[in-house]
């Protein structure tokens, strides 16, 4: 599969069944039980559904909002830090 090919695959996906694919090929790697090109291949896959489900993420919080009440009792919004 391209590597254009496997974006636009990538971008089918929803979060949760990225996730799911890159928990499988983890156990699968960490089995051993499959051949070195085989284990490459997965490996690559893998490292795409992380950037994948790490963009998401990213995305995901970009949207996210605090919402925080004054003393005087007005709502506000600020962007949502992780951290907090």
């Amino acid at each position: 599969m391209s590597k254009t090919a496997a974006a636009s695959d990538l971008e089918k996906l929803s979060f949760e069944e990225a996730l799911s694919e890159l928990e499988k090929i983890v156990r699968q790697l960490e089995t051993g039980a499959a051949d070195l090109k085989s284990s490459i291949d997965s490996y690559e896959r893998g490292m795409a559904l992380k950037k994948y489900c790490d963009a998401k993420l990213k995305e995901a919080q970009g949207r996210i909002e605090k919402i925080t009440v004054s003393a005087d009792g007005k709502a506000t919004t600020e962007p949502f830090k992780l951290s907090e």
